[in-house]
């Protein structure tokens, strides 16, 4: 065919294919009208935002409130929320054309989301369920008066929406899509294990020089994504006042603290998921205490948007009695994990603690044994401290196979956890460690009072270790040595990356040329990651290379050489925070308090996870007050002022008041407004 004749060919078919997506286009239908009644509420909404673009939201109820919240958090990253929204309906491929669009599709359809949302949402309590629709509400709202950001497919959002993102996130948390694709690659999953990044640190005010309690929030979160922390103060007429840190799509303050108390949760990993192996014959019967039964099967339609039309494919997703079931080449398995029964009630128990006024609340709200995983750090004005291994522990029977008996339905209660309540160190922490470690001295758990099919972490790491170096013995710390402990970079000498990776190299064989020079290098090294210490990149690289290689310390002097022709390079040339145009040097890594973890880019490890939101907090009996930082600013969308202004803060290890009282909030104020005013 001619060039002339292509040409000739191409421009009707641009045509066609133009109207065919306008059709397409105009086929998904018209985001709704703002409404009365969201302008109603709207007008009794206050949002505030400080000169670090941090929206403080006022309202006149609880309900209020979390619809200016959702106003707020959608004007600083609308494009996640509807992501999160999509994914929890089992909708993300139609605004997202990838494979993890369609597994999560599957995988909301598999785990049947959507019915856990119909039989939970109507049995929260009445002021949960305000405050979902109110939230739920508020997004609507926002969608309204930003039709061109919005697919009308996901209009209007319901109170069910916003619960079936908590009933949707969980499982992923609990590792169950781990534990499936384990299941479809032919083996079975290997149960409990240890958590990577966060820290929860509390000093009592007897270990103060200034006598205050002392907190320490700091979650290693993803930096971008469904689960980077927001940082965000909800204030209400009715006694709702919380500083502190969500993801998209969340109500209530997920860890922070109000006037009166506390908390940060770090992950942990106890085995919450059971696998169950399933005789099944025709592909339509399983075998349960002798008898038959049908699989309830259904079929699950997932719709792909192909920007010209939507294709929907269609998936069979069976359950047994014992939870959902995967087909696969080795046979059926059927899967359960903690917490799926009661899994909308964790927004209500994050409710519940955001407004507690003392530690017996508190201890209440955590009885409702709805979350199903994380360490909590506790600390209030009333100089308690607390530890708590939080974990909807089950009781099982120890039996297996064909039996109904195997299939656990009740777990171990709150006051059986592994908790440490003001011991007489003064200090209790988590940093994704033991429980059984959680101070020095007195107070810990006893490991042989648990069950180890719960599989209760028995590790201690390198942030343990500096923890326990650092709050141990009898000396009082003032603010700044706490704060200067949440940004230690030090790796112990008993740490993994010391003892395992560096000092075999150490005592090893004595290598050749540029490999040599880096054993010299690691032999100074003062186990700082610090920007300016090439031996911290080093070990760092040898640690974690950005490549498998059977001699990683090899590769890594190659790749030094490779990028920048020499060994001799310093951690911050290396690791970077990149952020819109900023490129800056990033110190910190792997295990450190002062955490960062990476993702090769070309011949540098750019910033992904780690320090993020972090917030410090001084309690008295005159209530509480805190500073923060997060590793790039309040908002998401690219070209705003907020986007990457708190790089340079965070970087300098430099935090800002939070400003919970509206006299120091109004003297560093940005704006005031009502949402959509």
């Amino acid at each position: 065919m001619t060039r002339r004749r292509l040409l000739a060919l191409a421009v009707p078919l641009a045509v066609l294919a133009a109207g065919a997506r306008w059709t397409h286009l105009h086929a998904r239908g018209a985001v709704p009208a703002a409404t009365a009644e969201q302008r109603s509420q709207a007008a009794r909404v206050h949002i505030l935002r400080d000169t670090w673009g941090v929206p403080h939201i006022y309202g006149k109820s609880d309900a209020d409130a979390a619809f200016g919240l959702a106003f707020a958090h959608a004007e600083d990253d609308w494009p996640t929320i509807q992501k999160a929204l999509a994914a929890a309906r089992g909708r993300l491929s139609l605004l997202e054309l990838s494979k993890g669009a369609v597994l999560a599709d599957y995988f909301a359809a598999l785990l049947r989301i959507g019915d856990l949302a119909d039989e939970q949402v109507p049995k929260l309590a009445p002021d949960t369920r305000a405050l979902l629709e109110a939230y739920a509400r508020g997004l609507t709202f926002y969608a309204a008066l930003h039709a061109s950001e919005a697919d009308a497919r996901l209009l209007p959002v319901t109170g069910r929406d916003i619960a079936a993102g908590f009933i949707e996130k969980m499982p992923f948390l609990l590792n169950v899509p781990d534990v499936l694709a384990a299941l479809n690659a032919g083996h079975m999953p290997v149960k409990g294990g240890s958590a990577t990044g966060s820290n929860g640190h509390a000093l009592a005010a007897f270990r103060a020089t200034d006598g205050k309690t002392r907190l320490n929030i700091n979650s290693h979160q993803p930096w971008e994504g469904p689960v980077a922390w927001y940082e965000a103060q909800v204030v209400s007429e009715e006694g709702w006042n919380m500083t502190g840190g969500l993801f998209p799509g969340s109500p209530v303050i997920l860890h922070g603290h109000n006037d009166k108390l506390g908390w940060a949760h770090t992950v942990n990993a106890p085995s919450l998921v059971d696998v169950y192996e399933l005789t099944v014959r025709d592909g339509r019967e399983y075998l349960l205490d002798g008898k038959w039964l049908p699989l309830d099967a259904r079929e699950a339609a997932i719709e792909i948007d192909l920007g010209l039309f939507t294709l929907t494919i269609h998936r069979q997703v069976l359950q047994s009695a014992q939870g959902p079931v995967l087909r696969t080449k080795r046979g059926f398995f059927s899967i359960r994990y903690a917490g799926r029964e009661r899994s909308a009630q964790t927004v209500e128990q994050w409710y519940r603690m955001d407004k507690a006024r003392s530690l017996a609340e508190w201890k209440t709200a955590m009885e409702l044994q709805a979350i199903p995983m994380f360490n909590a750090v506790y600390a209030d004005g009333e100089s308690n401290i607390l530890y708590v291994y939080n974990a909807l522990l089950p009781i099982r029977s120890g039996l297996e196979g064909t039996s109904s008996k195997a299939i656990w339905t009740r777990y171990q209660p709150f006051a059986a956890l592994p908790q440490v309540l003001n011991p007489p160190s003064g200090f209790v922490f988590n940093c994704n460690t033991t429980p059984f470690a959680a101070t020095a001295g007195e107070g810990n758990p006893d490991p042989a009072s648990f069950d180890p099919r719960d599989g209760i972490e028995q590790v201690m790491n390198n942030r343990g270790l500096r923890s326990m170096a650092l709050l141990g013995g009898d000396r009082k710390l003032s603010q700044q040595d706490f704060e200067a402990m949440k940004f230690d970079r030090t790796y112990a000498r008993d740490s993994h990356l010391f003892k395992d990776v560096v000092e075999p190299l150490l005592t090893g064989p004595p290598r050749a040329g540029a490999e040599q020079k880096g054993i010299e290098l690691l032999r100074a090294w003062d186990r700082e990651a610090s920007e300016d210490s090439p031996a911290a990149a080093l070990a760092i690289l040898t640690a974690e290379p950005p490549e498998p290689s059977a001699d990683p310390f090899a590769a890594a002097v190659h790749w030094l050489l490779d990028g920048y022709g020499r060994v001799e390079v310093p951690l911050g040339e290396v690791q970077r925070l990149r952020r819109g145009k900023l490129d800056l040097p990033l110190g910190g890594g792997p295990d450190v308090l002062n955490a960062a973890m990476t993702r090769a880019d070309g011949k540098h490890l750019v910033g992904r996870q780690g320090d993020s939101l972090i917030i410090l907090v001084d309690f008295d009996s005159t209530g509480a007050s805190s500073r923060s930082i997060i590793q790039y600013g309040a908002s998401n969308i690219e070209g705003t002022p907020h986007y990457a202004d708190q790089a340079q803060l965070f970087l300098r290890h430099q935090l800002k008041p939070t400003l919970r009282k509206l006299e120091d909030l109004r003297a560093h104020l940005e704006r005031d407004y009502v949402p959509g005013g």
